[in-house]
């Protein structure tokens, strides 16, 4: 089995998440869906969680992730969501006139 090890453990946790744009809009195509799964692949790299599968729909993304102990699931989808729709609204300004809160997603489901 493929287990990661830590400085004292030995592990294999994974996560389905499931993030849904707001409204469910079709908004993730072209070079915005390209741009998010570049984000999303970023920012798992800097927290040490792997990305073990993962697809970009028009209105939603799926992720299987594999992440240390020490992050929740919750901690996780906040730092992804939160630095990639941040980074989305200043590279795309069109967005921010469909999604008006600076929100650009809904709550991500972990299945």
């Amino acid at each position: 089995m493929d287990y990661r090890h830590g400085e004292h453990a030995k592990y294999k946790i994974q996560y389905h998440f499931v993030w849904i744009t707001k409204y469910r809009y079709q908004l993730l195509t072209g070079d915005i869906a390209l741009r998010v799964r570049e984000l999303v692949r970023q920012t798992c790299e800097a927290f040490e969680i792997q990305i073990l599968r993962g697809v970009v729909s028009k209105d939603h993304i799926h992720l299987l992730v594999s992440a240390p102990p020490t992050m929740a699931p919750s901690e996780i989808m906040r730092r992804i969501k939160g630095r990639s729709s941040a980074l989305l609204f200043e590279e795309f300004p069109h967005i921010k006139k469909r999604y008006w809160g600076r929100h650009f997603g809904r709550e991500a489901t972990c299945v």
